[in-house]
């Protein structure tokens, strides 16, 4: 199993921390839709190391597909073949309140910019007449001037991010991998993701090996006291911001704890942050976290997620030293080798 790590920060302390990650032992890096661009850091990864790279998520819906196109095969060029397309939709008042762009029938909306990105780049690769016509794009000039210079690698795969049931169903119709949210459970995984997951591939004919499953995992590692206090802290924040939001809700219906979203979402609506780490109690935590040292963080791990994922991103929402983190990584690939 491949391990990833999230890389977040000034773009000038890329290319370092990148190649510090590196040194540490991670397989690749992703980078997240929050307060920078999600495409920037990954070019400087690409070219600072030998690291897969992707974005885990780049929201689709306000970006075109050709756009999204020559991002990833710019960015295919450059890392040599290491990079993959991580996209997602996002949920409607991000998408119409902060990019002003358009939210019609995401699941459809979704299912084009993917088929389209791949007309697009077979075009590019083969010569063949770019002429795609769906129901929310269309794609049907590509003039030689715009066909970016070829190079060896084929095209990156395409992974969705998805937790609803359509949008699950149909990353095993159309992508090549699946990005599961942090905010999951082994049996919100193993009785909702997978199943949904597989009947997309059923349906239309694929192997269960054509979809990658990359779930990312909030993972809570200490070796004292100390580290055992900050990394709580920062995990019991994080599950509980996550909890607060209607479209997470799924997961903690599984478990029975559906009431857990309603009390969050009251209590960020009236701006009591401070309260929130409190309604994630030890069962939540445990799990929806991998918590522990690094030796039960890589058996965690191993048992969640062996055979059945082929990569995961490692989560850690506070301030962990480097060699913490390589303990992490060292016990995870020992326990899943």
């Amino acid at each position: 199993m491949k391990v990833d790590f999230g890389i977040q920060g000034h773009l000038a302390d890329v290319p370092g921390r990148a190649r510090a990650l590196e040194e540490i032992g991670v397989d690749g890096v992703f980078t997240s839709e929050a307060g920078s661009d999600v495409f920037l850091p990954l070019t400087l990864v690409a070219e600072h190391t030998g690291l897969f790279c992707y974005p885990n998520v780049a929201l689709a819906l306000p970006r075109s597909p050709m756009h999204l196109a020559y991002l990833g095969h710019d960015l295919q060029r450059l890392s040599e073949g290491r990079t993959a397309l991580g996209l997602g939709s996002q949920i409607r008042p991000h998408i119409e309140k902060r990019f002003s762009a358009r939210w019609d029938r995401p699941v459809g909306q979704m299912r084009e910019v993917i088929e389209s990105i791949r007309a697009i780049h077979r075009c590019w690769k083969t010569g063949e007449r770019l002429d795609f016509r769906g129901e929310h794009y269309t794609f049907t000039l590509m003039t030689p001037m715009f066909v970016p210079q070829p190079h060896a690698w084929d095209p990156p795969p395409i992974w969705l991010g998805a937790l609803g049931p359509q949008m699950t169903r149909l990353a095993g119709e159309v992508a090549d991998g699946i990005l599961v949210h942090p905010f999951h459970t082994r049996r919100f995984l193993e009785e909702v993701t997978v199943p949904r997951l597989e009947a997309g591939i059923e349906a239309v004919g694929r192997s269960r090996d054509d979809v990658a499953v990359i779930p990312t995992v909030v993972t809570c590692a200490y070796r004292d006291d100390g580290e055992r206090e900050r990394a709580l802290r920062g995990a019991r924040m994080t599950l509980a911001f996550y909890g607060s939001t209607p479209a997470y809700r799924a997961t903690l219906e599984v478990h029975g704890w559906g009431e857990i979203q309603a009390e969050l979402n009251h209590l960020t609506k009236e701006g009591r942050w401070d309260e929130i780490p409190a309604h994630i109690d030890d069962e939540v935590l445990h799990t929806i976290a991998v918590v522990g040292t690094p030796a039960e963080i890589g058996r965690e791990v191993a048992a969640r997620y062996g055979g059945v994922a082929a990569r995961i991103g490692l989560s850690m929402p506070y301030q962990a030293e480097d060699d913490l983190l390589a303990e992490v990584v060292s016990e995870i690939r020992a326990a899943t080798s």
